[in-house]
């Protein structure tokens, strides 16, 4: 498997004659919306890399659709979600009771179990709270959130509910310095830089990072998320009664290799970490897809939001000119690979934008909604100012 992720330059002039071509479009990155903005190199960079323009998925969308309407039918929920999250719950604890109460006297059998299985049930467990966090695993927001709660059951951590609350801000601010969660904190860009030895235990250390973020933002903890808070604690007095501490403990270090350094877990950064120029979010096609719920297919996945997992393929099937011309990767193993051996990437290597130009670069939308040939002719003449701006 190659570790290039970008396309190769026939793939993208296959596609040419299918993208729409407008010149009068609404910014300069249209169809694809691709920006003219370089990655941030951590060898000679000591930030992000910064753009002028709003996060480019809303805009992507109404492009797609205005050419693919059809995909609108793949919209809504995925009942068998609700199914798997039971599945790998039970499998989880029944995990944790076997080596709390049966195999006790094992630690190189603790580890690697914990590693190759509870590392991988893990790593779905976020897929399933991702999938539950739109609501896609059962028909009303209130069903979801209970999936949601059932995910966390084999974490010993309170997860759902501020993965809820905080990625539902990173859609909507993708890349906006102080409102994107996802984005790395000063210390990590200033600390960890392109150096192999540290990123990689900034990656083994991951799990801890999630929570770091979370707490920077400095929120009060929303109704769910002390819901949340209550119903962890009262799972783990029931894990370590039935199952003993130490099938607790192999539920934490299950969750600390399978959101780390583990194949599962390669999405992190995959999706938006800037492995070519002017392109903030990527895809993963590759094998590992079939069991971790198509959680690779970010590009599509934030392109149309409303789109279950199960349905993310026919996304791609439905307008390949939009998906086939844009970089991605084809290994989560070299994803990791490549980004902790090669220099030329790191904490920094995201896209940051300020809020200001986000919302400037926004109120052009209505215009797109309205696609008619004078909305267009605004849009060329915005775009315009701001880029003389």
């Amino acid at each position: 498997m190659s570790s290039n992720p970008s396309p190769t330059v026939n793939q993208r002039e296959q596609y040419k004659d299918q993208l729409p071509n407008d010149p009068k479009a609404l910014d300069n990155r249209f169809p694809l919306y691709l920006g003219d903005w370089k990655k941030s190199d951590p060898r000679v960079d000591d930030d992000l890399a910064m753009d002028n323009m709003d996060e480019p998925h809303m805009k992507r969308k109404l492009a797609i659709l205005k050419k693919h309407p059809e995909i609108e039918k793949l919209y809504g929920h995925d009942s068998r979600t609700s199914l798997v999250t039971i599945a790998a719950a039970a499998a989880q604890v029944y995990s944790a009771y076997l080596f709390g109460r049966v195999w006790t006297d094992t630690f190189w059998g603790f580890i690697v179990y914990a590693y190759v299985v509870g590392g991988s049930i893990t790593a779905l467990y976020g897929v399933l709270i991702h999938e539950a966090t739109h609501n896609h695993a059962a028909p009303t927001v209130f069903l979801n959130k209970l999936v949601g709660l059932a995910a966390n059951i084999g974490i010993p951590v309170p997860i759902y509910a501020s993965f809820r609350r905080y990625h539902l801000e990173h859609h909507t601010y993708q890349g906006v310095t102080g409102m994107d969660p996802d984005l790395p904190l000063e210390w990590e860009k200033k600390m960890i830089r392109g150096n192999a030895a540290l990123k990689l235990l900034w990656l083994f250390i991951y799990p801890v990072m999630y929570v770091v973020r979370g707490a920077a933002m400095k929120k009060t903890p929303s109704t769910w998320e002390i819901y949340n808070i209550i119903f962890t604690i009262t799972t783990d007095i029931l894990v370590a009664h039935f199952c003993g501490l130490r099938g607790l403990l192999y539920l934490l270090v299950s969750l600390w290799f399978g959101y780390g350094l583990h194949p599962g877990a390669a999405h992190f950064i995959q999706e938006h970490y800037t492995f070519d120029d002017g392109q903030e979010t990527y895809s993963y096609y590759g094998i590992l897809n079939k069991p971790y719920m198509n959680i690779g297919l970010h590009m599509e996945h934030h392109d149309f939001t409303k789109v279950a997992w199960s349905r993310l393929p026919e996304v791609r099937a439905m307008a390949p000119e939009f998906y086939d011309s844009m970089a991605y990767h084809t290994s989560w193993l070299l994803v990791h690979w490549k980004f902790i051996t090669e220099p030329g990437y790191g904490p920094q290597s995201r896209l940051g934008r300020s809020m200001e130009d986000h919302k400037a670069a926004r109120k052009q939308v209505g215009k797109l909604r309205r696609a008619d040939e004078h909305a267009y002719e605004e849009m060329a003449l915005d775009a315009q100012k701001l880029k003389d701006n």
